[in-house]
């Protein structure tokens, strides 16, 4: 199974994809995270987006395309994968989509977690990152709020400016616009799968898998 991960901010994608590896037993391929590996294993497209970053500008999209295919075409990812944080716009989506048919991945979904907005806004306002470690938590969850549960550091608790409502909701709003013409283009191809995000951790992940298995089997039917 190839998943698209999409979802707004905040609304606990990070959390499903490692359980959703674990589960399935396929690689989380975070954007981010193969970016950075990318820059660190010197790689040629690394070096050439550690020299665009290093003038302050941002990876260009026919280079983010290039390492993303490096690491779909790894051993690892023959059994499937998730890949989170692209595509970002209807133009990356069709490069996408023509990259899946060259490499004859054929059971590809977008995995689209929803949630009410307003919820959204005060999950990630209720975030607190950790100057120490640099973990993020729910400030609500924690018993001891002198005290970070995942490297006992005292006192290092901080709102990030990425945690603000005013940014937050700013973040809403670009992705809204951004990523409505990505799901349509997929909704069109009936590659969509909806899931309801405001459900506790556990459920949702119990509702990706079943929906994951219909879909499964509905393609199977179809090719048979």
């Amino acid at each position: 199974m190839q998943i698209i991960l999409f979802g707004s901010p905040g609304v606990g994608k990070g959390t499903q994809a490692k359980i959703l590896s674990s589960k399935l037993n396929i690689p989380h391929i975070s954007t981010g995270d193969i970016l950075r590996q990318a820059v660190k294993d010197k790689t040629p497209l690394g070096i050439e987006a550690q020299k665009i970053m290093d003038k302050g500008n941002l990876v260009p999209d026919e280079v983010m395309f290039g390492i993303i295919k490096e690491t779909l075409q790894k051993p690892e990812c023959k059994k499937g994968f998730i890949l989170d944080g692209y595509p970002r716009s209807r133009a990356q989506a069709v490069s996408l989509d023509k990259m899946f048919e060259e490499l004859n991945f054929g059971s590809v979904c977008l995995l689209a977690i929803t949630a009410d907005e307003e919820e959204l806004v005060k999950r990630l306002a209720n975030r607190r990152a950790c100057r120490v470690c640099h973990n993020i938590f729910s400030y609500s969850d924690i018993k001891d709020t002198d005290t970070c549960p995942s490297c006992g550091a005292k006192n290092s608790f901080y709102l990030r400016d990425d945690d603000t409502e005013k940014v937050i909701r700013h973040r809403m709003e670009v992705y809204k616009s951004n990523t409505a013409p990505v799901l349509e283009y997929y909704q069109k191809l009936d590659k969509v799968i909806f899931i309801n995000g405001d459900a506790p951790v556990e459920q949702v992940t119990l509702n990706i898998l079943s929906a994951l298995d219909k879909k499964m089997k509905k393609q199977a039917a179809t090719s048979a």
